[in-house]
C-alpha cells in the first residue's frame, strides 16, 4: 500500500512538472513574439511615414530638384524635399523675411509649433493655438553647415524634460531666413518637417516613433 500510494506520488509530481514546463514554454514563446527587436521598430517607423505621406497627399522631390528649383518646394502641390543626410522631409511653406543664422554666432530663435505623433496618429504638444502665451525660445549657434542648440525656455522642454532641440527642428536653418517683420508684407519663416526618431527628441529617439512637425522662426 505504501508503494502504491509513493508510486502515485511520485507520477502526479511528474506530471505537475510537465505542466509547468509546458506553461513556462508557452510563456517563453510568447515572451519571444512580443519583443521587437530595433530593426522591427524602424521598419514600423517607416511604414507609418510612408502612410502619412500617402493620406496626407504628399509629393516627395529629390534634393537634386529641390536645388534646381531655388531651394524652394512648391506648396500649391504639395512638395516636400526628401534630404537624404538627415532623413527629415522638409516643406518651406515661407521663406521668411531677414537673414539666415549667422555663422560663428549665437542667435536666440522664437518658436511656436505643434508636434504630432505619426506612429500613433495623435497630438502630443503645440503653442501655436493651444498654450498659445507660451512661446518656445532656443539659443542657436552655427559653424559653417553645422548648428546646436539648446532650448532657453517653453513647451518641449518641459513636456520632454530635455533642453536639447531635436536635430529634425534645426535643418531648415540652412534653408529659411530669420528676421522680424519690418514692413508692410514681411513674413516670419514656416516649415512642415517629417522627422525620423533619430532625428527627433529624446523620447521618439528612446522608444523609435516619427513626428510631424509645423514650425515658425522668428529671430529674438
Amino acid at each position: 500500500m505504501h508503494e502504491n500510494v509513493k508510486n502515485k506520488i511520485t507520477k502526479r509530481m511528474k506530471n505537475i512538472s510537465y505542466m509547468l514546463l509546458m506553461l513556462l514554454g508557452v510563456f517563453f514563446f510568447t515572451s519571444c513574439n512580443d519583443y521587437e527587436t530595433y530593426a522591427d521598430l524602424k521598419d514600423a517607423e517607416r511604414d507609418a511615414i510612408n502612410r502619412f505621406i500617402a493620406t496626407r497627399g504628399i509629393r516627395v522631390i529629390t534634393q537634386t530638384q529641390f536645388e534646381l528649383q531655388g531651394q524652394t518646394t512648391d506648396v500649391s502641390t504639395n512638395q516636400y524635399v526628401y534630404l537624404d543626410k538627415s532623413g527629415v522631409y522638409m516643406q518651406i511653406v515661407r521663406k521668411g523675411c531677414g537673414e539666415p543664422v549667422e555663422d560663428g554666432k549665437v542667435t536666440n530663435l522664437l518658436c511656436r509649433f505643434q508636434e504630432y505623433n505619426i506612429k500613433t496618429d495623435s497630438m502630443l504638444i503645440r503653442n501655436d493655438i493651444t498654450l498659445a502665451q507660451y512661446v518656445d525660445k532656443m539659443s542657436v549657434t552655427r559653424s559653417g553647415s553645422n548648428f546646436t542648440a539648446s532650448f532657453v525656455s517653453g513647451i518641449m522642454m518641459a513636456y520632454h524634460g530635455s533642453s536639447t532641440v531635436p536635430a529634425g527642428w534645426l535643418v531648415p536653418l540652412l534653408y529659411i531666413n530669420v528676421g522680424r517683420p519690418q514692413n508692410e508684407g514681411d513674413e516670419i519663416a514656416k516649415v512642415k518637417l517629417i522627422v525620423p526618431h533619430s532625428q527627433g527628441t529624446s523620447d521618439a529617439s528612446s522608444t523609435v516613433y516619427p513626428c510631424y512637425y509645423e514650425i515658425t522662426y522668428v529671430r529674438d
